[in-house]
């Protein structure tokens, strides 16, 4: 069974980005069927957080949630914005990661945010973040602004959520058959071609 960890770095009770990280989960299960998905929240673990990057050393409980995103055949990582930016506690996080430990992992980045002028910092922020870690990030990020959890708002979300899920089921498929992404990904065949063929 594939293993997905979704990590979420809400810091309020009841959060959005919560919210939008169950959102992502269930879309992951409808489509994939075969996968098992926990999500880790990064605010029950803040001061273990921040006590590991003062001495070095993870508590038992932050060693758990370490172990299960290194484990893990892909992520999710759903983070809120503020000023433009991710908060210090996601960074944090992502900091007493081992260097090596997301080389090659299928990762989906989403984000919500207070005013769709957030919405850049999937590709200013997050995605140079992770693609330093040389992580496997699905093309489609998401993000969420109050307006999409409105009535107006609800379906290109949800459109969004499931074009991004999709994407990163297809990617989990190919890592796990030994076939690469093109032969399961129709979004990504003409990236793929292009790159992979001679013109």
């Amino acid at each position: 069974m594939t293993r997905i960890v979704a990590i979420s770095a809400g810091l309020s009770d009841p959060s959005t980005t919560r919210m939008l990280a169950d959102r992502l989960v269930e879309s992951v299960e409808r489509q994939s069927g075969d996968v098992s998905v926990e999500v880790v929240s990064l605010r029950e673990l803040a001061h273990e957080i921040t006590d590991a990057t003062l001495t070095g050393f993870a508590s038992p409980r932050l060693q758990d949630a370490i172990d299960k995103v290194v484990a893990a055949d892909g992520l999710i990582a759903v983070t809120p914005i503020f000023k433009a930016s991710y908060p210090g506690l996601f960074k944090s996080f992502v900091d007493v990661l081992e260097a090596d430990a997301l080389i090659g992992k299928p990762v989906l980045l989403a984000a919500s945010g207070g005013t769709a002028r957030h919405s850049l910092a999937i590709d200013h922020a997050l995605r140079p973040l992770f693609a330093y870690l040389q992580a496997l990030i699905v093309p489609t990020g998401v993000f969420a602004s109050p307006y999409d959890w409105g009535t107006d708002g609800t379906n290109a979300l949800g459109q969004r959520i499931d074009r991004a899920a999709g994407e990163l089921v297809s990617l989990l498929k190919g890592a796990g058959t030994g076939r690469g992404p093109s032969d399961d990904i129709d979004l990504f065949s003409d990236t793929f071609l292009s790159i992979s063929q001679p013109h």
